[in-house]
């Protein structure tokens, strides 16, 4: 990748927000509250008579809290009040829940213009909205038979990739080998990192699993026998969602074809983009006409699954002539002590666009811009927690309740201390960034039979379901699925095969309803119920605690009701899946309230109005592994930066003097010390407070007493060299 060097776009200046127009062709309307950079962003492009609206590539920098979402949805709308189509719009974003909300905002800012000219609303049904991934799947299964896909190709979520993997590892022999073979987990990385970065896999290794570099002709042979059992089992990962998208597109013809179907794109998050998506786009729209991109390159922190920030800093140079870059730098969330804070941490990056972000509270009269940010340092990772309880409770007790208050964090074990004292003190929370729903392993019980209802082919959910039956070990599920196979995959053949292990009513029960789904005979609304019903009956059997586990299943059927069929429900379910709400302290809903913990990674596009930022010294921020590399470092920079422009209101970065070595602590022994993070520089120490905790006000009985004791030491460290 090209060495990216510094691009300035900052502001002209702290410019006052102003009531601007969306309007189309026909003049006034309802006047929305754009500042001029949003107001630039929206009506860029130009209407022509033969061509409609017309709009050469666009770039729209959107620092954090400048109110993205807000001018995009203006964009949407301004595309269509000036007559272009919703149905060739195509809005790409990191959720499908992101998508919906910028589609009712801009539905709803169309009924405000029609109101205010006296008109019949404008409709506005974009057709073609979602994540890459579910426009993957969409275009896919439209486009399927012509690249030689069956069009109901089952999509693998990342649980189920691991397993296959896990299978052909034991069948190739890699498991019992006489050095520790990878585990499925660290293949699945490994295979997706060279999918995602379209990087061969010897690069992949060097760079990022160096321990595994002897397994090279190994993990070669088990990613292609990988591929061949996908495409056998008429399934595809994740990560061929995006992989076969663009090799589709790289064929001119249906490039061409695709491309037809769209007048304007517009990509949200687009520095969380990867190789693979940006070649996507550049492949569809070679000239970038109709696109509009949106991003900040201050919040690029996926690396980690292969995101690129070098594609939202080359964008520009991509198209001839340059794509127009256009900064937005009010910020609608924090004080300007905060955001100085920001601005000179990214100051002191070797790269990026440098959006000096200004507040937009600082332009409302007798407005407080906020003091500085505290800088506080603590003993250990106890006193930090004992900080942070008693500021807690101090700002509920102001009125800031608990849910607008947040602690951030590099690691999830970084909190293991922290929730020990918020048990003691009785404050209930919820923690982000842990388990998922469908990780749990009876929601994925109950999901494995479904899709092997919709797919007779796919094996490991076949495997996974015959195995809960009791009786029915790994040899005897294999030779079941080998009959299923022999009988050309009808799940009706299943009636008359013979075993004397087999449960008679469950499976009977299975017998029946498996064909039932497969074929539609049960409606769709009635689908998921059935399966439910059926693994009630022996949920019991494989897992305690079966009346809890049993609500996720109740849980799991009503979510399917949401969905049009079951081909959207399985796909969306892999594609979008909803999280579970973590640990939370007693009773979940005592107050209606609790406090927000939550990894940095899954904080972004969050806010809170008090954040405390835990464990900010090396080994942290940056972390350890980051050090020695250069981008990594940069990107530990912009998580840190991350961190910090979540607050609204008030700021705390907390640096432990020293850690306890977890297994030494209950001893009385080990520490190590908390080195200051090199990210603390003069300059960034200057726009924050620095405080201890915890805080011991000096007497002057203290002072005295001091004095005395250092010129006696004086004396008898001088005494040494007397004659």
């Amino acid at each position: 990748m090209p060495t990216t060097t510094s691009k300035a776009v900052s502001p002209e200046g702290p410019a006052p927000a102003t009531k601007t127009t969306v309007t189309g062709e026909a003049g006034s309307g309802r006047q929305q509250r754009l500042n001029p950079q949003q107001q630039a962003a929206v009506e860029y492009g130009q209407l022509c008579a033969e061509s409609g609206f017309r709009s050469d590539p666009l770039l729209i920098i959107a620092g954090a809290g400048t109110g993205k979402t807000n001018t995009l949805a203006h964009r949407t709308a301004h595309l269509v009040l000036n007559g272009v189509d919703p149905e060739r719009i195509l809005l790409m974003t990191f959720s499908r829940r992101a998508a919906q909300e910028l589609a009712n905002r801009a539905k709803l800012i169309l009924a405000q213009e029609a109101e205010a000219r006296g008109a019949a609303g404008t409709a506005l049904n974009i057709g073609w909205m979602g994540t890459f991934h579910s426009v993957a799947n969409r275009l896919l299964r439209q486009y399927a038979r012509s690249i030689g896909l069956e069009p109901d190709f089952t999509i693998m979520d990342r649980g189920d990739a691991a397993d296959m993997i896990d299978l052909l590892r034991h069948q190739l022999g890699y498991s019992s080998t006489g050095k520790r073979f990878p585990k499925k987990a660290t293949c699945v990385d490994i295979y997706s990192r060279c999918v995602n970065a379209q990087a061969p896999l010897e690069q992949i290794l060097k760079q990022h699993f160096p321990w595994c570099a002897d397994w090279h002709d190994e993990l070669k042979t088990l990613f292609r026998a990988y591929a061949a059992t996908k495409l056998e089992q008429v399934s595809l990962d994740y990560d061929d969602l995006l992989l076969f998208w663009f090799h589709m597109v790289s064929e001119p013809a249906v490039a061409e074809t695709i491309r037809a179907r769209f007048d304007h794109v517009l990509v949200d998050e687009y520095q969380d983009t990867n190789l693979l998506q940006a070649g996507i786009l550049q492949r569809l729209f070679p000239t970038g006409r109709g696109l509009t991109v949106v991003g900040d390159d201050a919040q690029s922190i996926y690396s980690f699954r292969s995101a690129n920030v070098e594609n939202i800093l080359q964008f520009p140079t991509l198209f001839d002539p340059p794509a127009r870059v256009i900064p937005l730098s009010a910020n609608y969330r924090s004080t300007q002590g905060i955001l100085d804070v920001s601005n000179v941490l990214l100051s002191e990056s070797r790269s990026g666009y440098k959006n000096v972000l200004y507040s937009h509270h600082c332009e409302q009269p007798g407005a407080n811009t906020g003091e500085k940010p505290l800088l506080v340092s603590v003993e250990d990772e106890e006193q930090q927690a004992k900080y942070i309880v008693e500021q807690v409770l101090l700002a509920r007790e102001e009125g800031i309740a608990l849910k607008r208050q947040a602690i951030l964090f590099r690691s999830s074990h970084h909190t293991d201390r922290l929730e020990i004292e918020l048990r003691r003190a009785d404050i209930p929370y919820v923690k982000h960034g842990g388990l998922k729903f469908l990780e749990a392993a009876h929601v994925k019980d109950a999901l494995a039979v479904l899709r092997w209802a919709d797919n007779p082919k796919h094996r490991l959910s076949g495997f996974r379901v015959l195995k809960l039956l009791p009786g029915v070990g790994p040899k005897s599920a294999e030779k079941i699925l080998d009959y299923l196979a022999l009988h050309n995959f009808s799940f009706s053949a299943l009636g008359s095969f013979q075993s004397g292990h087999l449960p008679q009513q469950e499976w009977l029960q299975l017998v029946q309803l498996l064909p039932d789904v497969h074929h539609n005979v049960l409606p769709w609304a009635e689908q998921m119920p059935a399966v439910a019903s059926w693994y009630r009956s022996i949920l019991e059997e494989n897992y305690d605690n079966p009346f809890v586990r049993g609500g996720d299943i109740d849980q799991l059927a009503q979510i399917a009701q949401q969905f049009s069929s079951r081909e959207r429900f399985l796909s969306e379910l892999t594609l979008d899946p909803p999280v579970s709400t973590g640990d939370l302290s007693k009773h979940p809903h005592k107050d209606d309230d609790f406090l927000i913990l939550s990894t940095i990674h899954s904080a972004k596009g969050q806010e809170w109005r008090n954040v405390f930022v835990i464990n900010v010294a090396d080994g942290n921020f940056p972390n350890e592994y980051a050090v020695d590399k250069p981008d990594e470092l940069e990107e530990e920079r912009r998580l840190l930066n991350v961190a910090i422009t979540r607050a609204q209101r008030q700021l705390h970065l907390i640096q432990p003097l020293k850690y306890w070595v977890p297994e030494q602590q209950r001893l009385g022994g080990k520490h190590v010390y908390g080195a200051k993070s090199r990210f603390l520089t003069r300059a960034v120490v200057e726009t924050l407070q620095p405080e201890s905790y915890p805080i011991r006000q000096l007497t002057e009985a203290d002072r005295l007493a001091g004095e005395l004791a250092l010129t006696d030491i004086k004396a008898k460290v001088m005494g040494m060299w007397d004659d």
